[in-house]
């Protein structure tokens, strides 16, 4: 029997006060499978976060999480089935210290399981252990963004949601941030990664999607996307 999907939205429809942004949206997200979800500004990949996360309510359509239907729950009652999210803007406690911003989101996740402990945290980004006594304020941009990471780790997802990880970071901060991606995929936690870098997106996805006007308009797996420049041009303007 096939196990049921992480989370998934089917034929969702949302607004904004009047502004129709997504039309029929439908996407899942597997155990242990890592998707994509690129498109250009204002297509409706951050709305479709909110949605999945309960933060928008959905107009029509549903919401699945853990195969159960969810439509209209409380963002709360989501991430207690195993979602967590690194939100753009990363929103880390700058008053703080780095060790304070991880411990006081550490809880064990669906039926008790405990993988990612602060040891493991710090194992996992060492600059963080360097600086576990710095305030969340005096941290860089790159890490800060290693910090939302493991706050989020701290809750033992099944499902790590990244809304433009990488974003205003330096290109070596970049790559390190993939890095550690590539290394929670490993883990076994799956990822819904909307990002800019559609190059480094391929090579860490099983799955790319592209958004356009509220709907996926192509589906790929990542080494089919990475190579379809037609596509590329055609849904990217690249």
């Amino acid at each position: 029997m096939t196990s049921p999907s992480i989370i998934e939205i089917e034929d969702v429809h949302a607004f904004y006060g009047t502004s129709h942004v997504l039309r029929g949206i439908t996407l899942a997200v597997q155990h242990g499978e890592a998707v994509g979800l690129v498109g250009r500004n204002g297509m409706g990949k951050t709305t479709t976060l909110r949605v999945l996360l309960g933060l928008l309510p959905a107009r029509s359509g549903k919401l699945r999480v853990q195969g159960r239907i969810m439509t209209g729950s409380a963002t709360h009652r989501i991430a207690n089935e195993g979602i967590a999210m690194v939100p753009e803007g990363r929103g880390i406690f700058p008053n703080l210290t780095v060790r304070e911003n991880l411990v006081m989101a550490a809880r064990a996740g669906r039926a008790g399981k405990v993988l990612w402990t602060l040891e493991r945290i710090f194992e996992t980004f060492p600059r963080l252990a360097e600086r576990r006594d710095n305030m969340g304020s005096q941290l860089s941009g790159g890490e800060q963004q290693m910090l939302a990471i493991g706050r989020a780790l701290m809750t033992n997802p099944d499902l790590l949601i990244l809304d433009e990880a990488t974003e205003g970071l330096a290109p070596l901060l970049r790559r390190d941030i993939w890095a550690v991606i590539r290394r929670i995929k490993a883990s076994g936690v799956a990822a819904l990664i909307v990002d800019r870098d559609i190059r480094a997106l391929a090579d860490c996805a099983d799955r790319c999607l592209v958004i356009s006007k509220g709907r996926i308009v192509h589906s790929a797996t990542a080494e089919e996307f990475a190579v379809d420049r037609a596509a590329l041009i055609k849904h990217l303007a690249i």
